[in-house]
């Protein structure tokens, strides 16, 4: 890339900070324990909205996994969640009732916290359906793999996010709280993945899965993008362009290996669909605060009125995070 394309990717990454300033005004301090967070405590970071029922579960899985605290914007929720969170002593919150589109989908204030609290942490940043799968997780706490993270000099980890469903109709078996949602939704599209580079800003993009093959038949390059970076040692400098997709510097874009090679990926288990997600697509619908004018919520919308099952003959059922490496889907790399 020439000093022209250099400065361009420069200057977008300090217009993504200059929002972030402008919008540390809408967060509202719920509960900052930020003091309590260590030298080295791995952060996670999340944007939700009425997400009461997941909590429970989420928060125990990363905990387990070994999150040292956790920072969270809570955008407008009625359902309870935020008098939750504020209980949880790991758990500095912040609320806001404002726009989410208007503040890039909720990316301006995760920068701000970043910014404010991140630097020199390893810090994963999810949605609260998302749940880190990486090699060795069922022996291996995280920092096991940000320690080997670091001993190679890696400042970022992708995930390839992996859309888990259940057999039947997505309404037949309700979630509990608490509950393990891939006790649900157990399989997953083994293959019809696309995977393209893009060419400036270096990030692969992957697309496919059930959610192009019902929702996005006519055209599966509209469907959601799956490369994720959710794992960054961060810098106060850095700042993801497009959700998690895509990161500035440019180089911590260079994660995944297209070719079978050696670096080392994981996966994001997606709990989406579960018996609550047309409640949610129709409230989406009316809020309209979602990429592209909720295009991608429409078509949900639009496809689970023909209440579709998405299991099909090429399913799999989720095992293990070695079923994922051997069907390409994630890779140990060179970490033993």
């Amino acid at each position: 890339m020439g000093l022209l394309g250099s400065y361009r990717l420069r200057l977008r990454r300090k217009r993504c900070h200059v929002r972030a300033w402008r919008k540390q005004r809408e967060l509202r301090a719920v509960c900052d324990r930020t003091a309590r967070i260590g030298r080295d405590a791995i952060l996670a970071l999340v944007t939700l909205r009425n997400e009461r029922v997941r909590l429970p579960y989420f928060l125990q899985y990363y905990r387990q996994m070994g999150i040292d605290h956790f920072l969270i914007v809570d955008n407008g929720s009625d359902d309870g969640s935020r008098e939750y969170l504020a209980a949880q002593d790991d758990v500095s919150l912040w609320s806001t009732n404002a726009s989410y589109r208007r503040a890039r989908f909720g990316m301006d204030w995760i920068t701000r916290l970043q910014r404010l609290h991140c630097h020199g942490h390893w810090c994963l940043t999810v949605d609260v359906d998302e749940f880190f799968i990486y090699p060795f997780c069922d022996t291996r706490p995280i920092r096991a793999l940000t320690d080997w993270l670091d001993v190679c000099a890696i400042r970022s980890f992708s995930a390839m996010l992996l859309d888990m469903y259940p057999k039947g109709p997505l309404g037949a078996q309700t979630y509990r709280e608490g509950q393990d949602p891939f006790e649900i939704a157990q399989w997953f599209d083994s293959g019809n993945y696309m995977i393209r580079r893009n060419a400036e800003d270096g990030n692969l993009w992957i697309q496919g899965g059930p959610r192009a093959r019902l929702f996005f038949p006519d055209d599966p390059k509209r469907a959601p993008a799956l490369n994720k970076i959710p794992l960054v040692r961060w810098h106060r400098d850095y700042a993801y362009l497009s959700s998690t997709h895509m990161l500035l510097p440019r180089g911590l874009n260079n994660v995944f290996d297209e070719w079978g090679g050696e670096k080392a990926c994981g996966v994001l288990l997606h709990a989406k669909f579960l018996d609550s997600f047309a409640v949610k697509a129709d409230e989406e619908m009316l809020r309209r605060q979602h990429y592209g004018n909720s295009r991608e919520y429409r078509a949900y919308h639009e496809g689970l009125s023909r209440e579709p099952d998405l299991w099909c003959k090429w399913s799999e059922k989720y095992l293990n995070w070695r079923q994922l490496e051997i069907l390409g889907l994630m890779s140990k790399g060179n970490w033993a």
